[in-house]
């Protein structure tokens, strides 16, 4: 099966060190990118189904990561390490997402053209088997999972809407802060 989550051996070999530890923590890995620029860098996309990630929670993941990487040296440059939440238009990278976020836009990319296509943006219909069902101007498609090269969430209103309700119904523990304003009235 295709993987959206990495692209490259590299990344298949990362994948292998870090999805370990970030499960003991408690997460989920989404994406692992590497970038080459002026200097290295290693992108590690994470999730969690049962709360919301904090700069907390990825500065621990970096910090566990960034030893094992150390110890196994996949990569023989120097590297910056790079852990962070998928964001609100978050790749889609597993099958099971594509059922997740039925119901949004997304923009779907294939390795190969299909009847002259290789970008598709619609909503997202779930998925039956292997296949991402995708509704178009044209009407619904299947397209299969392996023949993906990219996807992600496409930022909407109704998106940016769920995503800060979602937020309101979080707990905050107040001892948690060093000061809380409130609102008068």
């Amino acid at each position: 099966m295709n993987s959206l989550i990495t692209k490259t051996l590299l990344e298949n070999r990362i994948l292998s060190i870090a999805k370990p530890i970030i499960q003991d923590m408690g997460f989920e890995v989404i994406r692992i990118r590497l970038i080459d620029g002026k200097s290295k860098l290693i992108q590690i996309m994470i999730d969690s189904p049962k709360m919301n990630i904090t700069v907390d929670d990825c500065a621990n993941i970096s910090n566990e990561l960034s030893a094992a990487i150390d110890v196994e040296d996949p990569y023989e440059d120097t590297f910056n390490l790079e852990v962070s939440s998928p964001g609100i238009d978050r790749p889609l990278t597993r099958l099971r997402d594509f059922d997740q976020w039925s119901g949004y836009e997304a923009k779907l990319e294939t390795t190969s053209a299909i009847e002259g296509q290789k970008r598709f943006k619609g909503i997202l219909s779930g998925t039956d088997g292997d296949e991402i069902l995708i509704k178009l101007d044209i009407g619904t498609i299947g397209l299969k999972f392996d023949w993906l090269s990219d996807a992600k969430l496409i930022l909407t209103d109704a998106l940016i809407r769920e995503t800060l309700q979602n937020q309101k119904n979080i707990i905050f523990n107040e001892d948690d802060f060093d000061y809380i304003e409130k609102e008068e009235g």
